[in-house]
């Protein structure tokens, strides 16, 4: 399977941005799909997952209120949306995908598929 993220670039603070995360090769079927982030110097943090069957979602708390998770069944697509951006949310995003059967997976270590990632800039 292939992740593709997208939908990454330069925004002013207080701005958004939309990810999305594309899987090619097989469908995210009823498995987790994730969300992390990766800064300068610093070490890859979750952001969110997401449950593809049913929906249930996990954002960190720090994160909640401005970013969410979403998925497309028909794009087989999962979207991370971003308000309010900060400059400390500058960083790469990647996406993942777990297909072990973990419920929401929230470390790093436990998805088996990620994408390139895609970089985030917010400008102060």
């Amino acid at each position: 399977v292939q992740l593709q993220a997208s939908g990454g670039g330069l925004v002013q603070a207080g701005g958004s941005l939309r990810l999305s995360c594309a899987a090619s090769g097989r469908t995210f079927s009823s498995y987790a799909v994730g969300w992390f982030r990766q800064a300068p110097g610093k070490e890859r943090e979750f952001v969110a997952a997401i449950r593809w069957s049913g929906g249930s979602t996990s954002v960190a708390d720090f994160l909640k209120g401005r970013f969410t998770i979403s998925r497309d069944y028909a794009k087989n697509t999962v979207f991370l949306q971003m308000n309010s951006l900060k400059p400390e949310d500058t960083a790469v995003y990647y996406c993942a995908a777990d297909y072990s059967g973990r419920y929401l997976p929230l470390m790093s270590y436990e998805y088996d598929y990620w994408g390139q990632g895609t970089l985030v800039t917010v400008s102060s």
